[in-house]
């Protein structure tokens, strides 16, 4: 049996501030395979954190704390600071949701790329032209000298993806990668995410709040509220949820055949954040 690529037991993120203390994250636990996982939630859930929590990404006064915290076998636990960084980015990347706040705006797309890469020469300029092609980006000459503002927001969106897949990381953490996309180019990048995960054998952690998409594009799903998984299920089962707040999330969702004057809004019961 492959080793599991992430090993999560009770992860949890604390923030103290000076009216108390603030759990983002409450006792998360997921071993994570080369597989699609898929994180749902509304706002506030705990998504994102859990994300920047395993790339060491929470700033202060946020503290992280887990029982154990496993990548490929390295105890990110007990892994200094220089270590995880050295992991970041080569080994485990993270793609943020808009790409015009992401890309440096006064560096040309591939000396970002190429920074990514930790390296010069023509060697570099290759790889970076390659990672372009990856992402199916038409010309990838002209848009290596391109900056961020003279691409569109699919094509900024790519090149973000091309610049964390560069260095061929065996975890890809996407954080809502398609939600300031169209639709069609939304089906581009997850068409590019799939073929990806499928030829590298990359493990994939993608955080979104569009429950229909995580079905039909994720193997596994997460379903986080108020910092806690609630849930967790096959993704093609998702509309066979049986949490209440999960049901919730889904009854929410508009359909083109819904006879609903209203929409309901979500139940939300305290116990769900009891330990």
């Amino acid at each position: 049996m492959d080793q599991p690529l992430l090993e999560l037991d009770n992860l949890r993120v604390d923030f103290h501030t000076p009216t108390g203390i603030v759990h983002a994250v409450r006792g998360l636990s997921f071993t994570l395979g080369r597989e699609r996982l898929g994180i749902v939630g509304e706002s506030g859930s705990g998504k994102s954190m859990t994300g920047r929590a395993i790339l060491d990404l929470i700033p202060p006064p946020g503290l992280v704390t887990a029982d154990r915290m496993v990548f490929r076998g390295q105890d990110l636990l007990t892994m200094d600071k220089r270590e995880r960084r050295k992991l970041r980015g080569r080994r485990i990347s993270m793609v943020m949701q808009d790409p015009k706040y992401s890309l440096n705006p006064v560096m040309r797309v591939g000396e970002q790329i190429a920074e990514a890469l930790r390296g010069k020469g023509p060697g570099v300029r290759r790889r970076v032209l390659e990672a372009l092609e990856a992402v199916r980006i038409r010309d990838p000459e002209r848009v290596y000298n391109l900056y961020p503002h003279e691409v569109s927001g699919g094509m900024g969106q790519r090149i973000m993806i091309a610049m964390m897949l560069a260095p061929e990381p065996d975890l890809l953490i996407a954080d809502e990668p398609t939600s300031a996309l169209d639709v069609t180019v939304q089906m581009q990048v997850l068409a590019i995410l799939d073929d990806l995960v499928a030829k590298r054998g990359m493990g994939l952690i993608f955080i979104s709040h569009d429950l229909d998409l995580v079905a039909s594009f994720c193997d596994r799903v997460l379903v986080m509220y108020g910092g806690r998984v609630v849930e967790e299920l096959n993704a093609r089962n998702l509309r066979a949820a049986t949490h209440p707040y999960t049901q919730g999330l889904l009854d929410s969702l508009p359909r083109i055949d819904d006879q609903r004057e209203e929409l309901p809004t979500l139940r939300r019961d305290p116990a769900w954040l009891e330990d």
